[in-house]
């Protein structure tokens, strides 16, 4: 144990929120998180201030300068080093007791079952376009009826998704079986986000690019997602509060000053889905062709 360090002391203005009982049940849990960037090294501190006591991390990448606008471990002393391992010590100096298990090659579907063992909670911080990683993820905690969350970060606000043991899976809500990666994107998108309320205020549309796996991201919807998710985390955790799992979710905008709440049963079969999954593929089409016009 470090000098000077006391989990009682450190966690105790958590206390009235939750219980004292409380914060010692989330002393003995452990989260998985895969994915250390934008979302998932905020999520991992947050997590961490919260109280929890154990994590499993994963990510095979290392900072970079294009990570600096909005990644909890991107600073200069970060450059070049590996993601994982700067989490980690970040975590670690909030909370010296922390038992953090790093994956530093990522998650895939060999080390999932390891990845996975033990834990309480998954929560998702890979980057938008992992499909492949994200779907043999979620399918996993499906498997092993691990409770999963996963909160976009989207423009200036998040939209957020839960999967409960036993009730709708990631696939059954998002329905990306047989689909290219043009259309995986389309789907997951406004799968996410049914409402859309982050369309209207993008500045600059030449910006995102599906085919190259572009697109900006905000520092503001990385803390918003880092807040939600720690909330529902909690509810998990704990066993108490409204818990509404997929299909319902719902999307907060700052930027917009809206919260709405979806719900689309059979996901993205939905009738109104699969009308918006018509429109974005025809709009998609149209950003290429005059992308192609004036490139």
């Amino acid at each position: 144990m470090t000098v000077g360090f006391d989990y009682e002391a450190a966690f105790s203005r958590n206390i009235g929120w939750v219980t004292e009982a409380e914060q010692q049940a989330l002393r003995g849990k452990r989260v998985a998180i895969a994915g250390m960037g934008g979302v998932g090294g905020v999520h991992l501190l947050t997590l961490a201030r919260l109280g929890i006591g154990a994590f499993n991390i994963a990510d095979f990448d290392t900072f970079d300068l294009v990570n600096f606008n909005r990644q909890a471990g991107a600073m200069v002393s970060a450059l070049g080093r590996p993601k994982v391992d700067v989490l980690a010590e970040m975590a670690a100096d909030i909370n010296p007791e922390l038992d953090i298990r790093r994956f530093p090659q990522g998650v895939a579907q060999d080390n999932l079952d390891d990845f996975l063992r033990g834990v309480d909670l998954y929560v998702d911080g890979l980057d938008f376009f992992a499909f492949d990683a994200r779907r043999d993820t979620f399918a996993a905690c499906h498997r092993l009826g691990v409770p999963a969350v996963t909160a976009a970060p989207l423009g200036m606000g998040t939209a957020v998704l839960v999967f409960m043991p036993g009730g709708m899976s990631f696939e059954d809500y998002f329905c990306l079986e047989g689909c290219d990666e043009d259309e995986m994107a389309v789907r997951f998108l406004l799968g996410l986000s049914p409402a859309m309320l982050q369309r209207g205020y993008l500045a600059d549309p030449s910006r995102v690019n599906l085919a190259e796996h572009r697109g900006p991201s905000t520092i503001a919807a990385c803390q918003l997602c880092a807040g939600v998710t720690a909330t529902e985390a909690l509810k998990i955790l704990l066993g108490r509060g409204e818990l509404r799992p997929a299909p319902h979710g719902y999307q907060f905008d700052a930027y917009r000053l809206r919260l709405t709440h979806t719900w689309r049963p059979g996901g993205n079969r939905h009738p109104l889905q699969r009308l918006g999954l018509w429109i974005a593929r025809r709009q998609l089409t149209k950003m290429r062709t005059s992308g192609g016009r004036h490139g």
